[in-house]
């Protein structure tokens, strides 16, 4: 997959945008160092070729009494592909589940991220959601004792 041509002044916007998404058109131009109109020229294009996917509020999850995070790797009977796709259809409809992800390297099929408010929530959700997936063989959970590191902004210096 080839890494799109991005010069310094886009790179720039991407970082900005990354750091506080509700920047206006003319703080972000400030920023930059480049005019609003340009500015904004330069975002839609970002937008239109994809790089900028979505822009989005990140909330703060012990302030919304969601302090439990955790980790599930959870290993399904056999990987063919009707049950991939029952698993996938049923996990993507659970608001608990931030992440999950098809993994290798593993003795799980999926690793999932989690956030609860309470061990009873996690109970409930483990008996009457993740178990009753058809297929799902095992199921191992991680908890998280402190997050060392937390970002969302991705690494943008390997874009020459």
């Amino acid at each position: 997959m080839s890494i799109p041509q991005l010069d310094r002044i886009d790179r720039r916007i991407l970082q900005e945008l990354q750091a506080d998404g509700s920047l206006t058109n003319l703080d972000l131009s400030e920023r930059i160092g480049l005019s609003p109109s340009p500015c904004a020229r330069r975002v839609k294009m970002l937008q239109e070729a994809g790089i900028i996917n979505r822009q989005i509020t990140l909330l703060n999850q012990d302030q919304l009494g969601l302090p439990i995070s955790i980790y599930v790797m959870v290993c399904l009977e056999n990987q063919e592909s009707a049950r991939l796709e029952n698993f996938d259809r049923c996990i993507s409809a659970w608001p608990e589940v931030l992440e999950c992800s098809l993994i290798t390297g593993s003795d799980a099929d999926y690793l999932l991220k989690v956030v609860m408010p309470d061990m009873d929530y996690y109970q409930r959700f483990l008996l009457k959601k993740l178990n009753l997936v058809d297929g799902v063989r095992s199921i191992k959970t991680s908890f998280v004792l402190r997050k060392v590191v937390q970002r969302t902004e991705l690494p943008l210096d390997h874009i020459k």
